[in-house]
C-alpha cells in the first residue's frame, strides 16, 4: 500500500522545491516560449519536475521563525531559479543582435516582426536565427541539458543555501558580454563580409558609371545577396547550435558558482 503521507515540514520543503523549479521554467529558452508553451502545460511540466526531484533532494529540514522568514526563502529560491533560467535565456538573444546586423547590412532593418515568445519586435533575420536555433537545441537534447543541469544545482546549491555573491554574479555578466559580441559577430560574419564586397564593389561601379543610379541598383541587390548568403550558410547552423548550448553551459556553470 503506497503512503501518500506527509509532515508540514516535508510540505514546506516540498513547496520550496516547486518555487524554484516554476521561476526556472519561466525564465529559461524554450521552456519559457509563450508562442508555444501554454502556461497551464508550465505549470503542470513544473509540479511534475518537482515532484520528480522531491525524492532526489536530500530533505533537510527548514528552519525559520515566523511566515516573513518562509517568505524570505521562497523569495531567495524564486531569485535563484530565475538567475538560474536567466543566464541560459540571454544566450539566446545572441541571435538577435546578429540578426540585427545582418538586416542592417542587407537594407532590411526597417521590417520587424512581432515575436509572441518576448513580445518584442524583433528583425526578420533574427526571427530566422532564433526559431532555426531553438529547432537545432531541441533536436539536440538541449531541455535534457537544461533540466539535468537544474537538477544538479540542487547539490550544489541546496534549498535555502543560495548564497548570492554580486562581485561573482557581476564578473559572469561581463564576461558573457564580451562573449556576446564575439559570438554574435561569427553568426553574421559571412553576411557581413559578403555586403563589404558588395559594397566596395557598388563604390568602383559608381566612379566608372556615374550615370547608373547606384542607390536603386544597390538596394535591391543587397537584398537578393543577402538572401542568397542566408541561403547557401544553412548548413553553418548547426555549428552556431553548438557554440551556444557551450555559452549556455558555461553560463549555468559561472551562475551557480557564484550563488555558492
Amino acid at each position: 500500500m503506497v503512503d501518500l503521507s506527509f509532515s508540514l515540514s516535508e510540505l514546506e520543503f516540498f513547496l520550496l522545491i516547486v518555487i524554484r523549479v516554476t521561476t526556472f521554467l519561466f525564465a529559461a529558452p524554450f521552456f519559457s516560449n509563450r508562442g508555444t508553451v501554454p502556461n497551464h502545460v508550465k505549470i503542470a511540466f513544473g509540479f511534475l519536475v518537482a515532484v520528480c526531484l522531491y525524492r532526489l533532494v536530500p530533505y533537510t529540514p527548514i528552519e525559520y521563525n515566523t511566515i516573513f522568514g518562509y517568505a524570505v526563502l521562497v523569495l531567495k529560491e524564486a531569485v535563484t531559479g530565475l538567475l538560474i533560467g536567466y543566464g541560459t535565456q540571454i544566450v539566446v538573444t545572441i541571435l538577435n543582435m546578429a540578426g540585427h546586423i545582418s538586416d542592417m547590412e542587407t537594407g532590411l532593418s526597417m521590417v520587424t516582426l512581432f515575436d509572441p515568445a518576448t513580445n518584442q519586435n524583433i528583425t526578420i533575420t533574427g526571427a530566422y536565427y532564433q526559431y532555426a536555433m531553438t529547432l537545432m537545441l531541441v533536436l539536440s537534447g538541449m531541455f535534457h541539458f537544461l533540466i539535468a543541469a537544474f537538477k544538479e544545482s540542487y547539490l550544489l546549491i541546496p534549498i535555502n543555501g543560495a548564497v548570492f555573491k554580486s562581485e561573482n554574479l557581476l564578473l559572469a555578466m561581463v564576461e558573457f558580454l564580451r562573449d556576446y559580441v564575439t559570438i554574435g559577430f561569427k553568426i553574421c560574419l559571412p553576411i557581413f563580409a559578403v555586403m563589404l564586397l558588395l559594397n566596395s564593389l557598388l563604390g568602383i561601379l559608381a566612379k566608372v558609371s556615374p550615370q547608373m543610379n547606384m542607390f536603386a541598383v544597390g538596394m535591391q541587390l543587397k537584398v537578393l545577396v543577402g538572401l542568397g548568403v542566408l541561403f547557401l550558410t544553412v548548413g553553418m547552423l548547426p555549428g552556431v547550435s553548438s557554440m551556444l548550448m557551450k555559452e549556455m553551459q558555461k553560463m549555468v556553470t559561472m551562475i551557480t558558482e557564484s550563488l555558492l
